[in-house]
Parts: C-alpha cells; structure tokens; sequence
C-alpha cells in the first residue's frame, strides 16, 4: 500500500478533485502512483522498461534501442547511456 505523503501535495490532490470526476481518496492515489514512478532510479526504470518489453516480445536489440531513446523524455532525464551500460544494468 502506497504510503499518505506530507501535506505538500494536498493542493494538487485538491486541483484534481476540482478538475476532474476523481474522489479525494482516488486523487490522493494518483499523485503517490505518479511521485512513486517519478522516484523510481535510472537503474530502476531500465530494469522495469525491459521486462515490459520483453514480456511484450520485443528483442532485446530492439527493447536497449527503445529504453535509449525514452531515457531523454524522463522528468529528471540521465546522462546518455550507451546501449552496453543499458545492457549491464538489466544484465550486470
């Protein structure tokens, strides 16, 4: 269960109680769903990236081309990585 975070947040679960059909109790799990992914490492995220794509059938050629290229789009984007240090995150 996703822990209740400081108070900080309660002005954007507050917005999407306004701005959406969301109930509090539901606006309140969104913001900790999205917190918990934006918290999520760079180590985290390629790991998690390739088991979602290799479930999915994607070849890892294919899936290492992929994460490199979502890497940039993250909120907090990492420096480049080669496809080889993509590759010993999720292989050591």
């Amino acid at each position: 269960m996703l822990e209740h975070r400081p108070s900080s947040h309660d002005d954007l679960v507050d917005h999407l109680v306004r701005s959406t059909a969301l109930q509090r109790g539901e606006a309140v799990r969104v913001v900790l769903d999205v917190l918990a992914y934006f918290d999520e490492t760079t180590e985290e995220f390629v790991r998690r990236r390739h088991r979602e794509l290799q479930s999915g059938g994607a070849v890892n050629a294919a899936i290492f081309e992929r994460i490199a290229a979502e890497l940039p789009h993250r909120a907090v984007a990492p420096p480049e990585l080669s496809l080889r240090q993509l590759r010993r995150m999720v292989y050591g």
